[in-house]
């Protein structure tokens, strides 16, 4: 940290800057405090030279909505985005975003304090960080932003800065003709070969980083430098050091397949199942980091605005520096040969083999009219033209357009995994010029007393008078922490027929020769096709999904943390998602995921449901409500005094279930049963309180009462808890929760389940039957044409529903039960508490297909959703959601969202919830909701 230049802004927006924090490859980090609140913030910065550059600009700006969305959990979150008003005329406005501020270092710096983590201090480091992975992957992007200096170590728990390869980057300059050169530091084995990233390469960076912390360098250091790219694409890794609990996970991270490699969630629950900010409950950093991190703290805190344009004097004091701890007896460990790098390909000088670059499509030619158009023709030797810089790419990963895959080949600053740039620099680099010492000076906070210990592959040991510097040190240019830049996903590119084997590459230009933006669109460096770009900006379309990720999620929304967490969810007419919580209702357009409005009267209410055509109707804990869907007002109101008044005291239970404007639910009260006349002589008896319940049938477009008929009280407080299993012509087949029996009816059934009949025009009890030995606990399903589906043991078995005749048995996997069954046409679909997910045709109970979710373990059997074409199956369980082709039973995608909680907050651990809606499945997990496109 050090003062501001004469030439630094003094103002962002509500901020006062008070001292420079970092200054990295694309952008310079500043201490500032809020004006209004006095809170102290980290702003990020565009270089100068980079915000001029349209495409620049696009991406921090997209990066910076998207860390918006990811805030939470172990992401600071964003207090302001600097709003880009007109471009001035004598330049660009500065460009800048403002984070909470988080006392934290950097990793490479805290492994130069203290040395390598322990096992403890690794899995809250690894979960932490995978936890943010699975949220990033969850909505089908790659992050590509893990490194040293962008992976911080704050009192309770790590923090990651940021979300894609501007963060990452190497070295980042604005070229002439509006180019952008970017490169990063970093490969995966994928990579090297030319072949996409994808998730999996995110996890190979994790195992690096991880290694990394736990052994103080890199497991792919032994050897020349010049085959650094070939060991990290062949050889296997060096984990001697890793603590053994750690070294098969971190294996199985570092597998050249990428298809071997664990997924996010996997990792996370792996190690610290209780969640990152559980485990690190109580303090989880080494006694120097902690003391290192208050430190800096305090120096923070101490911070005081400086004059407004200050001068600078002929001289100054120089800062005072802080002493660094003695080392202990011995020395350091070499420096690996593989980890200096040589000199990086000139930015100006072509990509071998191909010198081509880019014919850019005049203003208002046919090349800039839409995303339908074809594109501009080529000219293979055309300079690249001053342009807006755009490429079109505020959607996701990164993308940069690549004619094939690359023969391996070395490129220093892209392997400098092999040991964290942060420790060396480009042989032959001219020093770091040394700041000029400009008052005031800042302020010089009591250094904890920290004891002489070895250095490791890091930067030298933390002086106290000085906050993390990023890689390359203070003023360097390396890619270090970047506060608020993570990168929504990239829209596809615009067909060019004229460059079929062009495909989409991630980065892994960057391992030969760096890589252009700008100058009109993307500079396509192949080897032997001619470049392409064009002044296109294409509209947004899906994002190729790759496979067993999920598809884009066209919204995802998040119910406010200051109101109560949501009891129910339901999809109103697949146009609204209708969410009950404690304190109210509330509606959310399926549309944009944006919210409509929100009622306290509906609160503790159950699942809404339609009302006809232009009503929600919610069942609360004291009366009906009718809501107009538009703005939530209360339409209708029946209270259950005024409904049922021959019920005093009436308590409803929940809905047993539905059929057009029917609703079935149960309810009870409590009457006074006085004492029969004594005999002569005897003394009167007491009158007795006792519980009356009924089921009943009610209209809820017409709002009226069908019927109702006594049934037998449950277990206290009263009111029985049905299910309806199938709504029939003539009547409905209902069952009752077997929690809610009482002791004497639980003897009665010696263990077996029962199912009641009732007439659907009277309410008229019909029938009590039990099959076979389904106990009350087995799940139960039916069809209208009278056949019932019961768990029976670890089997799935069919009866007549009417004589209980068995009719077909399917057999489930020993140890396992079957969970409710899903009828959908012909065929069955089934789902097992061993994860196994299926289907089974209905005619003679014949297995069509069986997959399983591949969760680890066993739990509660998966709940099924159809989507609204019964095309795609979506199973949901504890631990993440899976869907299916519900015709063959393909695996297509998978889904997990660790949570957001906050790092002081409880563990998200709630189970997922889908509902179908048209061509959306909505994912719920707790607060977060997410939508998918399903077929």
């Amino acid at each position: 940290m050090e003062a501001l230049r004469q030439d630094d802004p003094r103002r962002f927006g509500r901020f006062t800057a008070l001292a420079r924090f970092h200054e990295g490859a694309s952008a310079v980090q500043y201490v500032a405090r809020d004006t209004v609140s006095g809170e102290v913030a980290l702003i990020t910065a565009a270089r100068p030279e980079l915000a001029a550059v349209p495409a620049y600009r696009r991406r921090f700006q997209a990066e910076a909505r998207t860390a918006e969305r990811l805030a939470g959990g172990w992401v600071a979150p964003p207090l302001d985005t600097g709003e880009e008003p007109e471009t001035p005329a004598d330049g660009p406005e500065p460009l800048w975003t403002a984070a909470g501020y988080v006392p934290a270092l950097p990793l490479a710096e805290a492994i130069g304090i203290a040395g390598p983590l322990d096992e403890r201090a690794l899995r809250i480091l690894g979960a932490g960080i995978a936890e943010i992975l699975s949220r990033v992957h969850a909505a089908g992007a790659v992050l590509q932003g893990l490194a040293p200096g962008t992976v911080l170590l704050a009192s309770d728990g790590p923090r990651l800065t940021a979300f894609g390869p501007l963060g990452a980057a190497a070295s980042a300059e604005a070229r002439p003709g509006g180019q952008l050169s970017v490169r990063l530091g970093y490969l995966t084995p994928e990579q090297i070969e030319g072949k996409e990233v994808s998730a999996a390469s995110d996890l190979f960076v994790l195992g690096l980083l991880l290694a990394y912390a736990a052994t103080g360098t890199t497991p792919f250091t032994e050897g020349p430098a010049e085959e650094a790219a070939r060991r990290i694409a062949e050889d296997e890794p060096e984990l001697d050091a890793v603590p053994q609990a750690l070294r098969e996970l971190i294996t199985d991270c570092l597998a050249k397949d990428p298809a071997a490699r664990p997924t996010a969630g996997t990792v996370a629950a792996e190690l610290a199942l209780e969640g990152a900010a559980g485990l690190a409950r109580g303090g989880w950093l080494p006694e120097r980091l902690a003391a290192a991190v208050a430190d800096q703290e305090a120096r923070v805190l101490a911070l005081e605005a400086p004059e407004a344009n200050p001068e600078t004097p002929e001289k100054a004091p120089a800062p005072v520096p802080a002493e660094a701890p003695e080392p202990v007896e011995g020395t350091a460990a070499p420096e690996p040969e593989d980890a200096r790098p040589v000199d990086a390909v000139p930015l100006d000088a072509p990509a071998p083999p191909v010198e081509t670059s880019v014919a850019p499509a005049p203003a208002g030619s046919p090349a800039t009219a839409g995303p339908e158009d074809a594109p501009a023709p080529q000219e293979p030797a055309a300079p690249v033209a001053a342009g807006d810089g755009d490429i079109g790419e505020d959607r996701g990963t990164t993308r940069f357009l690549n004619t094939g895959p690359r023969p391996p080949q070395s490129d220093r600053p892209t392997t400098q995994l092999s040991l964290p740039h942060e420790l060396v620099a480009p042989p032959g680099a001219a020093p770091a010029p040394v700041a000029q010492p400009i008052p005031p000076a800042l302020p010089v906070a009591p250094v904890a007393p920290q004891q002489p210990g070895p250095t490791y592959g890091g930067p030298a040991p933390y002086p106290a008078a000085a906050l993390p510097a990023g890689p390359a040190g203070s003023g360097g240019a390396g890619g270090g922490p970047m506060v608020s830049l993570p990168l929504p996903p990239a829209p596809a590119p615009v067909p060019d027929p004229a460059a079929s084997r062009r495909t989409l590459l991630t980065i892994a230009a960057a391992a030969v020769g760096g890589l252009i933006v700008g100058g009109g669109s993307v500079a396509a460096l192949g080897s032997g096709d001619t470049a392409v770009a064009t002044d296109d900006k294409p509209a947004p379309k899906p994002r190729r999904t790759l496979p067993g990720q999920p598809p884009e999620p066209r919204w995802i929304y998040t119910h406010p943390a200051s109101e109560s967490s949501p009891l129910t969810t339901a999809v109103w007419r697949d146009k609204l998602l209708v969410v009950t919580s404690e304190s109210q209702a509330s509606a959310v357009d399926l549309r944009t995921g944006k919210r409509l409005w929100q009622r306290a009267d509906g609160a503790k209410g159950q699942a809404a449901l339609a009302a006809g055509a232009d009503l929600v109707f919610v069942a609360s804990p004291s009366e009906f409500l009718w809501l107009s869907p538009k703005n939530g007002k209360v339409v209708h109101r029946v209270r259950y005094t005024d409904a049922f008044g021959d019920l005093p005291g009436l308590a409803v239970g929940p809905l047993a279930g539905n059929s057009g404007p029917v609703i079935w639910f149960t309810g009870s009260h409590t009457v006074t049963v006085k004492a029969p006349k004594p005999k002569k002589g005897k003394k009167k008896g007491k009158d007795k309180e006792v519980v009356q319940a009924h089921f009943f049938a009610y209209d809820i477009v017409q709002r009226k009462e069908l019927w109702r008929t006594p049934v037998p009280a449950g277990r206290a407080p009263g009111t029985p808890a049905y299910r309806v299993v199938v709504d029939r012509s003539a009547d409905v087949l209902v069952r009752q929760d077997a929690a809610g029996l009482t002791a004497a009816e639980v003897k009665a059934a010696k263990g077996k389940g029962s199912i009641r009949s009732f007439d659907q025009k009277t309410g008229k009890l019909l029938w009590t039957k039990q099959y076979a030995a389904a106990s009350p606990e087995a799940a139960t399903g039916g069809d209208e044409d009278g056949t019932l589906y019961a768990a029976v043991g670890k089997d799935l078995q069919a009866f007549e529903a009417d004589t209980t005749k068995p009719l077909w048995r399917v057999e489930g996997s020993d140890g396992s039960v079957f969970g409710t069954p899903l009828v959908a046409g012909p065929l069955i679909h089934t789902t097992e508490r061993s994860q196994l997910v299926g289907a089974v045709e209905r005619e003679g109970g014949r297995l069509v297909w069986r997959r399983s979710t591949e969760v680890p373990g066993t739990g509660n059997a998966p709940s099924l959703t159809l989507s609204g074409s019964e095309k795609t199956l979506i199973a949901a369980d504890a631990v993440q959601v899976t869907a299916f082709s519900a015709a063959d039973g393909e695996r297509l995608w998978k889904f997990q969202d660790i949570g957001s909680a906050g790092p002081k907050g409880a563990t998200v651990s709630a189970s997922y919830r889908t509902l179908a809606a048209g061509e959306t499945v909505v994912v719920q997990r707790d607060r977060a909701f997410y939508a998918f496109p399903v077929a």
